[in-house]
């Protein structure tokens, strides 16, 4: 166990007293979060929206910059995977259930319950339902993945340092960062990756559970829900014995190959004339709008104001939590690449990809709802995609492809969190010890587990929202941090 590094047993420390207190106390750890939370969106919304917005901003800059020449590892090193299996395993990694979750009922639920701006059911609220969903997967949350990931993957290829989030403050802070003051930041790191990912764990649990009893009639409760999630557990255990270049890559590819396949589906038994207008206007109305949608605030509009604390500031809050783990997967995959290959990679290939996936969803969801087929507005959100598939031709092969799919993403996204984890509590070492992801894996699950069997999803989700707010200081001290570095190597190489 001579490899396993403090902050392993001190974030499983943490861990064990936050399930603990969620259920031995629940209400009030709900009524604590949420207050926490409420504080957080009302006090820092204005912050988080200028935070996304620089690190958009600071990654177009790398892209047209000298330093977009700049490559991620040694001279001579090249890509470990080809570019199609790297942008599978973006997707993956980044976005996975979420997509299957929310790509039909978010563009629905703002198009019935429309943000201020616009009158729901209405021709107005379609299009502002497609650009708002647009802007919350969009290239914002790419550019904050991306320079996470150009730091932590600059500074462990380039100039041999651990993958760790620590060592990429080094260049500010020195051999401090070696002390208590780095531990504090890893155990920070992992903290947010182990639950981020329980919880959606949580998420895809009740979803799939949602698709069998749309199915096979299988009952919807936590006795279902804990068989599915024991059964992906041994399947990722099983996938991530099997290492980096092989569980994970294949199922990256199988996840695209299923997600192309389910997007297919949708746009040839959907509306698909309207689909593709859709896209292309909802896209030109993205781009068109993308500097005012990135500072809006509301701040003379209570309404508007209430609505984005509840949707842009709540996925802003939840996208930073989650980049400890996304990033650190995405600067493990991307060796070999340019900045600038890098860069224009991660902003673009995932964000036309969520859009597209979002018009094929939201269009077919939203026509059905404003043309009166189906009331699908009014179900459970894990329950929207299935009652929009119920409305089309081959309903049934529909439905089992997307509860494939989210399973395949399941794994996936539970897989490269045991390698991140693994990798963050053995000094940043990029073969973990096979012994530690089974236990990463495992505590996963049942943080999972026990807090959907307590109902404390809802306070798990604002526990890492919470945990969001330091980690964003964390992420701007690494954006100094890199620029200070490659400035410096730029001066070397004159």
């Amino acid at each position: 166990m001579r490899k396993i590094s403090n902050v392993f047993y001190l974030t499983i420390a943490l861990i064990v007293i936050t399930v603990g207190y969620g259920v031995f106390a629940s209400d009030s750890f709900e009524t604590l979060t949420v207050n926490v939370k409420n504080f957080v969106a009302s006090s820092f919304g204005w912050y988080y929206m200028l935070l996304l917005s620089l690190l958009l901003l600071l990654s177009i800059f790398l892209i047209f910059s000298p330093y977009g020449k700049i490559r991620l590892g040694k001279d001579t090193d090249r890509p470990e995977f080809s570019t199609i299996t790297w942008i599978a395993m973006l997707f993956s990694a980044g976005m996975g259930i979420g997509l299957v979750f929310y790509g039909a009922a978010e563009p629905l639920s703002h198009y019935a319950i429309s943000p201020a701006t616009e009158e729901a059911n209405t021709d107005a609220a379609f299009k502002e339902a497609m650009r708002q969903s647009f802007f919350h997967w969009g290239i914002h949350i790419w550019a904050m993945y991306g320079i996470v990931a150009l730091s932590l993957a600059y500074f462990q290829f380039r100039k041999g340092a651990p993958g760790l989030i620590s060592a990429t403050l080094k260049p500010i802070f020195g051999k401090k960062m070696d002390g208590p003051w780095g531990t504090l930041v890893d155990v920070l790191a992992v903290f947010a990756t182990a639950f981020g990912v329980a919880t959606t764990l949580g998420f895809g649990a009740v979803q799939i559970n949602a698709g069998l009893n749309y199915l096979f009639g299988i009952k919807i409760g936590t006795f279902s829900q804990f068989v599915i999630i024991a059964i992906v557990t041994v399947l990722f255990i099983m996938s991530a014995s099997t290492g980096l270049s092989k569980g994970i890559k294949y199922l990256s590819n199988t996840n695209l190959v299923l997600a192309v396949l389910l997007l297919v589906f949708i746009v040839i038994l959907g509306p698909t004339l309207l689909i593709l207008n859709m896209f292309t206007d909802s896209l030109g109305g993205y781009v068109a709008n993308l500097v005012k949608m990135s500072f809006s605030t509301a701040p003379l509009d209570e309404g508007n104001r209430e609505w984005l604390f509840d949707w842009t500031i709540f996925y802003w809050a939840w996208w930073i939590s989650w980049a400890p783990f996304v990033s650190m997967f995405i600067a493990r995959v991307s060796k070999g690449r340019t900045i600038r290959e890098f860069m224009v990679g991660v902003l673009l290939a995932p964000t036309l990809l969520c859009a597209f996936w979002f018009s094929a969803f939201g269009t077919t969801a939203i026509n059905m709802q404003k043309s009166g087929i189906a009331d699908i507005a009014s179900a459970p959100t894990e329950l929207v995609i299935f009652e929009m598939f119920h409305e089309m031709p081959w309903a049934s092969v529909i439905s089992v492809v997307a509860i494939l799919l989210i399973a395949s993403f399941f794994v996936t996204s539970a897989d490269s969190a045991t390698f991140v984890l693994g990798m963050q509590s053995t000094y940043g070492s990029m073969t973990p010890l096979t012994s530690v992801k089974v236990i990463w894996g495992v505590i996963q699950s049942s943080i999972a587990l026990i807090l959907l069997s307590v109902g404390g999803l809802a306070a798990l989700q604002n526990t890492i929202i919470i945990a969001a707010l330091p980690f964003s200081f964390v992420m701007l001290l690494m954006v100094i941090s890199l620029m200070k570095a490659l400035n410096i190597e730029r001066s070397r190489q004159r």
